[in-house]
């Protein structure tokens, strides 16, 4: 009868050894895929691929990047104004970026307003001349909007 042979002294033992063999099979099956883990290369965050460091092949020394990544919301818009238009510039501001190729213009906001004004970098992208000194402005794009745009792309930056 199996409830007598439940019943028997060394059952109850038999029940404990095969619970920790199921806890065993569990760690076992947790290591398993840690160590599976570990072998999975993911980014830490989505982005771009701006650079690859190493090439199939090459030793890399442990912790090493083998890509440069750009992640959208990092992605920004840096512009000059003249001293005379700073003023009307501030962090939080809407500006609009159109670019030679973008079917529309992406909508932005400033960010960042240089407090120190620098000259004129030697390449600036405009139809019009520069004044000496002018103030860096710094815009960043809605993430959805970041893949439209690519670093180092000549833009036109409008303010409304």
């Amino acid at each position: 009868n199996q409830v007598d042979v439940a019943r028997l002294p060394g059952r109850a033992q038999q029940v404990a050894a095969q619970a920790a063999q199921v806890d065993a099979a569990r760690a076992a099956v947790a290591e398993a895929q840690w160590k599976l883990d570990q072998k999975r290369v993911a980014a830490p965050a989505a982005g771009r691929i701006q650079d690859t460091l190493y090439r199939v092949g090459e030793w890399v020394q442990a912790g090493n990047p083998v890509v440069q990544m750009l992640p959208p919301q990092n992605l920004k818009v840096r512009f000059f104004v003249p001293e005379a238009a700073v003023g009307s510039l501030a962090p939080g501001r809407a500006v609009t970026i159109h670019c030679d190729g973008c079917a529309a213009d992406v909508p932005a906001r400033i960010t960042y307003v240089s407090n120190a004004a620098e000259y004129t970098p030697p390449v600036i992208y405009s139809n019009e001349s520069r004044t000496k000194l002018v103030f860096m402005i710094e815009a960043h794009p809605a993430v959805a909007d970041a893949p439209k745009l690519h670093p180092g792309q000549p833009v036109a930056v409008r303010v409304p």
